[in-house]
């Protein structure tokens, strides 16, 4: 069974609050994220595909009462499979990735990734030294993973398995100096953009 994407989304990040800061990967998990609602706690990556769990390990490493969820795709996260190394050897208890995999790469033309042959990103994640990796395939354990989102103390990656959808792009802001001004106020107050 697979979940669909912009449902999936939505759910998780209902509810958010203040205190959460989100890395959206390229493409379809920053559109799905910019339609579940702009939020000045996300920092969309245009044109870096590879770095949303690096990203967001800088992010949790500098901001350690903060939580830090990256949410990326499959694709992205199997071309920096490297960074689950380093985010398992750094061990940010704040940090928590998850990746909606449908199988391809949806914006280059639907080519199947590696997932859609076998490789299962949450067992690379706990042979790299993740503490907890699960895969998640219906609404019960999204809802499960949105609690652990919110309450789990923890460094933890979940593969969610999402259908192929065609949804409309809800495009968020594409300025960068926007969004590092953007999230910096949003992380220091006002002090930051005078800075």
């Amino acid at each position: 069974m697979r979940l669909e994407r912009r449902a999936a989304m939505a759910t998780l990040l209902a509810d958010r609050g203040d205190d959460l800061l989100l890395v959206p990967g390229l493409g379809s998990t920053a559109w799905d994220a910019a339609a579940a609602g702009d939020n000045d706690g996300n920092f969309y990556l245009w044109g870096a595909m590879g770095g949303a769990a690096m990203v967001g390990l800088g992010l949790a490493l500098a901001q350690p009462a903060r939580k830090v969820l990256v949410i990326t795709g499959d694709g992205e996260q199997l071309m920096g499979m490297g960074a689950l190394a380093t985010i398992a050897v750094q061990h940010p208890r704040n940090l928590r990735i998850v990746v909606l995999d449908n199988e391809c790469y949806g914006e280059t033309g639907l080519q199947p990734t590696h997932t859609a042959f076998g490789v299962d990103l949450a067992a690379v994640a706990l042979a790299c030294g993740f503490p907890h990796a699960r895969t998640v395939r219906d609404a019960e354990e999204i809802e499960a993973l949105r609690a652990d989102i919110h309450h789990r103390d923890e460094l933890f990656l979940a593969v969610v398995k999402v259908a192929l959808s065609d949804d409309p792009r809800v495009l968020p802001p594409r300025d960068g100096a926007y969004l590092k001004n953007r999230l910096r106020t949003a992380l220091l107050g006002e002090q930051a953009a005078v800075e």
